[in-house]
């Protein structure tokens, strides 16, 4: 008898260890991105279903190739494992080359999906505007009146949609002070949050003084302001949206 439980032996962590602070550092990971609706507020996002000929392929010899990092030279194989990969999918042409998972992860399981969110946000932006729901051309103020006198007062949706927003924020993810972590209480990821709304800290954000349209600058913030745009424009939370 180890006095271990099943989460441990699996893991080598317990549950209660995993916490808002630490959910997106290894080794917590192996269990909080393939969990993550009990951590934050989430949406599962369902994939077509899959085809009966679908299956994990293995990449066989092509885990072994060498690449070259700043550390050196090291095989693709131990690339995945030190930088904490949970799987891996490699495609050609169009077609499946083959799979890699971690001891931890399995073919066909749920896991978060982070910035794949963004383009999924602007191919339900596409969608709506097919069914005439939602104008990319329209101002961000006709769906988000309240956005006047923040750095979206005078920007298009195109503009947000593009990342063309003179926007006056950098990601500094490692700056406990920054605007940054700000964003990420606001959004529940991080401890501290629910004092301030997502959309609320949206709005405080200010624009520098080069226009709209001009450099397309890489904001996440951009992304959440369209999924906004897209529940006002419908009428409908962002969940039901995506599950239509």
């Amino acid at each position: 008898m180890t006095g271990r439980t099943a989460f441990e032996t699996r893991y080598d962590f317990g549950r209660n260890q995993v916490l808002l602070g630490n959910w997106r550092e290894s080794p917590f990971s192996r269990w909080s991105f393939q969990n993550v609706g009990e951590l934050v507020p989430s949406a599962r996002v369902a994939a077509v279903p899959a085809s009966r000929e679908a299956s994990a392929r293995a990449l066989d010899g092509l885990l072994g190739e060498r690449v070259t990092l700043a550390g050196g030279p090291e095989t693709v194989a131990a690339f995945l494992t030190c930088s904490d990969t949970d799987a891996l999918t490699i495609m050609k042409g169009g077609k499946f080359v083959g799979d890699w998972f971690a001891p931890h992860m399995q073919f066909g399981a749920r896991h978060i999906i982070f910035s794949i969110s963004k383009s999924l946000t602007a191919i339900l932006a596409g969608i709506l505007e097919g069914e005439g729901i939602f104008d990319p051309q329209a101002p961000v103020t006709r769906y988000l009146p309240e956005a006047a006198g923040s750095a979206y007062g005078d920007a298009s949706v195109r503009n947000v949609l593009d990342m063309t927003i003179s926007l006056d924020f950098e990601e500094a993810y490692l700056d406990p002070e920054s605007a940054f972590a700000r964003y990420r209480r606001a959004t529940l990821w991080n401890p501290g949050g629910g004092t301030e709304s997502l959309v609320d800290f949206i709005l405080t954000l200010q624009r520098l003084a080069e226009p709209h349209g001009r450099t397309f600058r890489y904001r996440s913030p951009n992304s959440d302001l369209l999924g906004i745009l897209l529940e006002r424009a419908s009428g409908q939370r962002f969940a039901e949206l995506m599950h239509e």
